[in-house]
């Protein structure tokens, strides 16, 4: 089981971009698909994009086309490249990781990290 630490989250103002990190620790990183998660307040976590190991991609279709989600292997480390926020954007981001990239949307995971929190705002 590998370990999860977001970052890269913080005030933007509407239009602009944020590069959110999912950084892991332990063994056998790679072998993992990875979505990332966030939750707005008095909402439920939602799913917005995962990569699978092999790097297929999926993203909702509220942030498809604005949100690009990438891993660099060699860094243990997922990104979440979010550009043209929007207001409805704001949220706290959380990742996680799953073996079958298909299960991301649905396990319910026991443990979540602190997240990273991203508010669009003018």
């Amino acid at each position: 089981q590998v370990q999860l630490v977001e970052s890269g989250g913080g005030l933007v103002q509407p239009g602009g971009s944020l590069r959110l990190s999912c950084v892991a620790s332990g063994n056998g990183f790679s072998i993992y698909a990875v979505g990332w998660y966030r939750q707005a307040p008095g909402e439920q976590r939602e799913l917005v994009a995962s990569i699978s190991r092999g790097g297929r991609t999926n993203y909702a279709d509220s942030v498809k086309g604005r949100f690009t989600i990438s891993r660099d292997n060699a860094k243990n480390t997922v990104y979440l490249q979010m550009n043209s926020l929007k207001p409805e954007d704001t949220a706290v981001y959380y990742c996680n990781a799953h073996p079958i990239a298909t299960l991301l949307g649905s396990t319910n995971f026991k443990s979540w990290g602190q997240g990273t929190r991203v508010t669009v705002s003018s």
